[in-house]
Order: structure tokens, then C-alpha cells, then sequence
């Protein structure tokens, strides 16, 4: 609440990574839910590793869903068609190819920390799917995470610094445990107002009722 703008601000914490199809489509939602309710919100993006232990060189996505999922080529192929055409409907453009990758995401999520700090987090991370959904570039790689950077209105040379130095590790793990511990196993999770847990992308009137009932409580 401001002076110029009376109506409460409601936190939204997402525990969410970049290459997390459904943490963008939960957004998209959520963003929906958000003007439809005539909402304030302050967004802030938590870090959540969906494969932590990927090497640098990455693995072909429909490879990597088979193994992890138990999913056969078919089943991948539908949830790719149903993704982009839910992100078509919500905005989003999602290009999936035959090269596409998964890719490790620590680095990302140490400028997403160091974003926060400039008040630049929600642009980076929408930056960074567009990157990798949309564009489909190598999220793990210097040069994209830079490019990126500059796309959201970060200076460049702090952003190479902040990850050449380290200076984000344990910050982005300490979260990460945070969040693992108090049981969060998957993304997207979120959490409004600090009390109201929703996992999973739920859908524009799921969020809108949600957001309807911290308003009540609010007022």
C-alpha cells in the first residue's frame, strides 16, 4: 500500500528453475490472476535445481525426460504439443526441437540472486525462459546468461564478476535447503502472503481465488 495506490501488495514467493516448463506456464497464470483480480504483488523467484547433478555438456531433452520420467517418445511428444499449445494460449512461445537440451542451472540461479539485490530479479528470470523455451539457447553458458542480463536492464560486467567470483554460491544453497527442507520436491511452488502453499501450475481461477482470499484477510 501506498500513498499514490491504496490497495495492499501481496508477497508471492516462487520456488521455480528456468528450464521448468510448467514454472513459466504457472507464471503466465498467476500474471493473468493478478490483472484480472486488480492485484499489487511483489514476485520473488527461489531457487530450485530440477537436475542439480547435470554436466556441463547437458543431455538431449526427450532423452533426458524418457530416463528421469519413464515417459516413451510418444508420451514426450504429447506433453511437448500440449506445453506449447498452452503457452500459445497464455503468451509464451515455447519451441521445442529435436536438439533441444537440459542444461544445468546453478549459474543462473546465482544471477537471479545477485538480481535481486540490483531490483532486477523478475525481468532476469523472465529473460532467462524466454532464453531457453522460447529461443532455445544454453542457459548454463556465459555468454546466453549475459545476454540475458543485458536484456533485463543489468549491467554486464557486474553480472560476469558476480559469477566469476563465487561471491553467490552459498547464498543460492542456502536457499535451496531452505526451501527443500520445509518439504518443497518439486516446481512450480508458491507462496502467498507467506501463508498459502500452491504447487504445481494450477490454472488462472485457481490463482484468482487465491489471491481473492488473501485480499479478504488482507482487508
Amino acid at each position: 500500500m501506498t500513498a499514490a495506490d491504496p490497495r495492499p501488495v501481496l508477497q508471492i514467493d516462487i520456488i521455480s528453475d528456468v528450464v521448468c516448463p510448467w514454472c513459466i506456464v504457472g507464471f503466465q497464470q498467476l500474471d493473468l490472476a493478478l490483472k484480472q483480480e486488480n492485484v499489487l504483488a511483489r514476485l520473488r523467484w527461489h531457487p530450485f535445481e530440477l537436475n542439480p547433478t547435470m554436466p556441463p555438456e547437458g543431455q538431449n531433452l526427450r532423452e533426458h525426460i524418457m530416463e528421469k520420467y519413464g515417459s516413451t517418445a510418444e508420451q514426450s511428444q504429447l506433453n511437448r504439443d500440449r506445453l506449447t499449445q498452452l503457452g500459445a494460449e497464455l503468451g509464451f512461445a515455447f519451441n521445442f526441437n529435436e536438439d533441444s537440451r537440459m542444461v544445468n542451472t546453478f549459474a543462473a540461479h546465482q544471477l537471479l540472486d545477485w538480481a535481486e539485490a540490483q531490483g532486477r530479479q523478475h525481468p532476469l528470470k523472465l529473460a532467462l525462459f524466454k532464453a531457453y523455451f522460447t529461443d532455445q539457447k544454453d542457459v548454463s553458458k556465459i555468454d546466453v546468461l549475459l545476454e540475458a542480463v543485458a536484456e533485463a536492464g543489468l549491467p554486464v560486467d557486474a553480472a560476469r564478476s558476480a559469477l566469476e567470483s563465487g561471491a553467490h554460491v552459498a547464498a543460492v544453497r542456502k536457499k535451496q535447503e531452505f526451501w527443500t527442507s520445509r518439504g518443497i520436491s518439486g516446481v512450480p511452488s508458491m507462496v502467498f502472503g507467506g501463508k498459502y502453499l500452491v504447487t504445481g501450475a494450477q490454472g488462472t481461477d485457481t490463482y484468482a481465488q487465491i489471491l481473492q482470499r488473501c485480499l479478504a484477510e488482507a482487508a
